[in-house]
């Protein structure tokens, strides 16, 4: 969202050969090349490495979205054209540059379809940001955030996209946030994690399993379903400073 609230960098801005300052921070210069589009190519921001997909073909992930505007406004993105916060355009860490993606409001049903052009977000656990016009047609521009569902589509070939998700306006399932914190091919194993992190005051908790091959069960252990998003950001930042640090932010 354009107010800001703690760290709000473009890799466009970390991948200068100059410091940038945003409305909200000084961006650091790169680690490494120039603005990766896709192919699998890999780029480095305040020490972490993101990879990007080699395709966005069958994409689709749930999670929560975020916004960027006034502040970025007319700054370079990733993709070496000024970012108009008025335009259908978003920001992702993974999808390559030019990939087509439908966003739907989980909550209240609204859709929009942007072009990915720009790299991010860079705050913790959020999957997309997205502009501002994007963002008040989604109805997010108050919250800030919307739990979502991003879908990779072709826009020259509607008949072959996958079909929207059923969200909670339109008889689906009410949206919920889950934090992945351990996956475990015992049971006992995915009992004893969770007990650990009921000890230290995380909860609530629940395990499900799922078939990962013809002959193998993973146990998850999952804190939830939390309330709202500041909660989630709440449980992520004392996982953090407990030294958990392989967890997955999620909307079912």
């Amino acid at each position: 969202m354009s107010r800001c609230e703690g760290p709000r960098w473009r890799l466009a801005a970390a991948l200068a050969p100059v410091l940038l300052m945003s409305a909200c921070a000084v961006v650091p210069p790169p680690s490494a090349g120039p603005p990766p589009s896709g192919g699998g190519q890999s780029y480095v921001v305040f020490g972490k490495r993101y990879y990007v997909l080699p395709t966005a073909q069958d994409y689709s992930r749930r999670g929560i979205a975020s916004w960027y505007g006034p502040n970025f406004h007319g700054k370079l993105t990733a993709s070496g054209v000024p970012y108009n916060m008025y335009a259908m355009t978003a920001a992702s860490k993974v999808l390559p540059l030019g990939t087509w993606v439908r966003v739907t409001n989980l909550e209240n049903g609204k859709k929009v379809v942007v072009e990915i052009n720009d790299r991010g977000p860079f705050v913790a656990n959020r999957i997309i940001d997205l502009s501002y016009t994007a963002a008040k047609r989604l109805g997010m521009i108050g919250p800030g955030t919307a739990l979502v569902e991003v879908q990779a589509i072709n826009p020259r070939n509607p008949a072959a996209n996958p079909p929207p998700p059923l969200d909670a306006a339109h008889g689906g399932p009410t949206p919920h946030i889950y934090i992945q914190v351990g996956a475990f091919g015992e049971l006992a194993n995915a009992k004893r994690y969770q007990a650990k992190l009921a000890l230290r005051g995380f909860g609530p908790m629940i395990i499900q399993s799922g078939q990962v091959g013809p002959n193998q069960t993973l146990y998850y252990v999952r804190l939830g379903p939390l309330a709202d998003v500041a909660a989630a950001d709440a449980a992520a930042k004392r996982m953090n400073a407990l030294g958990i640090q392989h967890f997955r932010v999620g909307v079912e």
